[in-house]
């Protein structure tokens, strides 16, 4: 094991409290801490240990708690994936958009498919969902399902949402698997592979169905 991923940790915990860290193998580090000092420890990581990179934020409902895993790379190649968490039936969390200019539309997407609570965000803002969404309505909510169709136009919606779910759940899959492995040319393959293989399950759908109907 690298002494330098030693040294990282070393120095995070000297320096907060309540920290849970991983060293899963070289140049890859797990952190968890508490919501009260995750915005600190993300300036600390930013300002004084040279992580200045987001490369993606991971959004995950558990059931009983969401997360959200900001993954970050230092300018000697280390990932640091650090990790917030909070109960599902208060879901809030702060935006590290002071930090990383770039947080913006990953948290907007965590926000609005997940149904969290990212403080700072702007409230209006419904990226990546269409402007006509039911409100109270999460895609990526394990509860959550398609709505039924009832004839009267819903077909597509009902259809786009589904399309939405898998495309977005495959997307953050991908971005996962890339931030462990550092490598953003794969993650753009794992998710073009994926949504194409969600586009073309639509598209056999529907041609399945025209013949049946022919």
């Amino acid at each position: 094991m690298s002494s330098t991923e030693e040294q990282i940790v070393k120095r995070l915990h000297e320096r907060f409290d309540g920290l849970t860290i991983d060293i899963q193998r070289e140049r890859r580090i797990w952190l968890e801490a508490p919501r009260p000092i995750f915005l600190e420890l993300l300036a600390y990581l930013y300002d004084e240990m040279g992580f200045t990179t987001l490369g993606t934020i991971t959004g995950l409902d558990s059931g009983e708690m969401f997360q959200l895993i900001y993954h970050l790379t230092h300018t000697n190649g280390i990932v640091m994936n650090a990790r917030v968490s909070a109960p599902a039936d208060n879901p809030v969390f702060d935006t590290a958009t002071d930090i990383f200019k770039g947080a913006t539309f990953y948290e907007l997407e965590a926000r609005n498919l997940l149904g969290l609570t990212i403080l700072g965000l702007p409230e209006d803002n419904i990226y990546p969902l269409p402007d006509n969404w039911p409100k109270g309505e999460y895609p990526l909510r394990k509860s959550w399902e398609v709505p039924s169709r009832d004839g009267q136009g819903s077909d597509k919606a009902a259809e786009r949402a589904a399309k939405i779910q898998a495309r977005k759940a495959a997307r953050e899959k991908a971005r996962a698997a890339a931030a462990d492995q550092g490598e953003e040319s794969a993650e753009a393959r794992a998710e073009e592979t994926a949504v194409a293989q969600i586009e073309n399950t639509g598209e056999d759908r529907a041609t399945t169905e025209g013949s049946n109907n022919g």
